[in-house]
């Protein structure tokens, strides 16, 4: 059951939906990939304009919370990569450092927790496996195609269960 008196959410991923990870995706493109480059330079993500507005945006009626797949290590950056680009306070949903399920299952495992209490409003996600999943479990979704698509990240979130 919902909390009617609470503001409703608006759930958004960081990762080629807020955070532009072109720069990093050399890291995962030769074997074995190099994880910890990888994070280790998520902190110098130019901001995506389209996805900051839309936070921006719908912060002005909803509570935003992040949902992404980076690992609970990597905490520190990204509520400090949060702060420097002026977004929103809002819960941080990580992925256990341990956790190599896709991130179709662990992402709509926590939307489905937080809609327990809370009208989720929308998810924004460049996940294509994401969107259609939390679609057709009932989830309203903005697809963030605002970025060109990494065949090497699509294989991190789905395959190796790491972002």
């Amino acid at each position: 059951m919902t909390d009617s008196s609470k503001r409703p959410i608006a759930v958004f991923d960081l990762d080629n939906t807020l955070a532009d990870t072109a720069h990093r995706q050399r890291f995962l493109e030769g074997k074995p990939r190099d994880w910890d480059a990888f994070f280790a330079a998520a902190p110098d993500d130019p901001p995506i304009p389209e996805g900051i507005a839309l936070v921006l945006e719908s912060a002005k009626e909803c509570e935003i919370v992040y949902l992404t797949g980076r690992p609970e290590r990597c905490r520190r950056d990204t509520l400090d990569w949060l702060a420097a680009q002026g977004l929103p306070d809002g819960r941080v949903h990580m992925r256990r450092n341990d956790d190599r399920r896709p991130a179709r299952r662990t992402k709509l495992e926590i939307l489905r927790r937080l809609a327990r209490t809370r009208d989720v409003r929308v998810l924004v996600d460049d996940d294509e496996l994401v969107c259609g999943d939390a679609e057709r479990a009932g989830f309203p979704v903005v697809r963030a195609h605002w970025t060109a698509p990494s065949a090497a990240l699509e294989t991190a979130q789905e395959v190796e269960g790491r972002t």
